[in-house]
């Protein structure tokens, strides 16, 4: 029986493994691999495994607070839209059996480069909306702009209501829908695995689908931070330089948003210590809130794509308890980054 007990300290038994929700699938993340389950049309589970290793895992030197949150939220980033992109690739061959083409006339994954591509085109989409569009709106519909917190409030109010407003939006569309479904499928997938219960599908069904460590927590952090955070930058350039104006924060913000991310990194990570402190409760339930809207409770073909994910993750000694007709359909040893 799969159980997550075998961690050796409180920290390591916790902050093990990660997930993503892919198209009809669930992308698990261990210290050493990735692998990704996706349901296919027949009803057969398609697996993706990788071997993976953090930058800051295989160079000691980068793993110092604040810089390996900086550097895991662009390792994510890219990773995320690597599976993503598999998930894709897999549903297109559905398509093409279904419409009676070949397999092969499905388009291959995407290059190294058009990775790179699309993870900077998000970024600087991310960027414009959700950072630059809020001091644009501060600046110029209030006349707060040389009193530094009342400008990061009312800015943050911004970018809090443009993310709710995009992540309420998508959630009414089908395939959205679903994958909720297999985020949630991903949560109760890794409780289980944190309380140290077998990993089958009764077990998983009954634990909770909102995690304090999950993604979307971490960008609701990320939000709740900056606020503060940019409060005191921009009263230090204030005091130093007299005035202050939209051009200047954009200068100094953006640069800057890593940090925020790295300083989020560490606060969820130091949150996972105390869970039940009333403080930690009140810094974490914003970001918990928001998965009522990016979770949904899944079904059982679900919850057993997430436990298969998350089995071929932790490979040894788990990898026998993986369904004989499931293999890997990519190399098992290819690094990322």
């Amino acid at each position: 029986m799969l159980t997550g007990q075998s961690s050796t300290s409180n920290e390591e038994k916790i902050l093990p493994v990660g997930g993503q929700a892919v198209i009809e699938g669930v992308m698990m993340r261990s210290p050493e691999r990735l692998a990704t389950a996706v349901r296919r049309a027949n009803g057969t589970i398609e697996l993706k495994i990788q071997e993976y290793q953090s930058l800051f895992q295989r160079y000691r030197w980068l793993n110092i607070p604040v810089l390996r949150g900086a550097i895991m939220l662009i390792e994510v980033m890219i990773l995320g839209i690597q599976h993503l992109n598999f998930s894709a690739d897999v549903a297109m061959m559905d398509e093409n059996l279904r419409n009676g083409k070949s397999q092969a006339d499905a388009p291959k994954g995407m290059s190294r480069l058009s990775t790179a591509m699309t993870v900077g085109f998000a970024l600087v989409a991310g960027l414009a909306l959700f950072f630059a569009l809020p001091l644009f709106a501060a600046t110029h519909l209030f006349n707060v702009e040389k009193e530094a917190l009342a400008f990061n409030l009312i800015s943050g109010g911004v970018r809090i209501t443009l993310f709710l407003a995009y992540i309420w939006g998508i959630s009414f569309l089908k395939d959205v829908k679903r994958l909720f479904q297999y985020h949630g499928a991903e949560h109760k997938t890794i409780f289980a695995f944190e309380k140290g219960l077998p990993l089958t599908i009764e077990n998983v069904r009954k634990q909770g689908r909102l995690h304090p460590r999950c993604g979307t927590s971490f960008l609701m952090m990320v939000m709740l931070i900056s606020v503060l955070f940019f409060a005191v930058v921009d009263s230090l350039i204030i005091y130093y330089t007299g005035s202050i104006n939209l051009l200047t924060r954009l200068a100094v913000h953006l640069p800057l948003v890593s940090l925020v991310g790295g300083l989020s990194y560490e606060a969820i990570k130091a949150s996972a210590k105390k869970p039940d402190h009333p403080v930690v409760r009140t810094l974490i339930a914003p970001g918990l809130a928001l998965q009522r809207i990016t979770t949904r409770e899944p079904d059982d073909s679900m919850l057993e794509v997430a436990i298969i994910s998350l089995l071929a993750a932790l490979g040894e000694p788990y990898e026998h308890l993986l369904p004989q007709n499931q293999h890997a359909t990519a190399p098992a040893a290819e690094t990322f980054l």
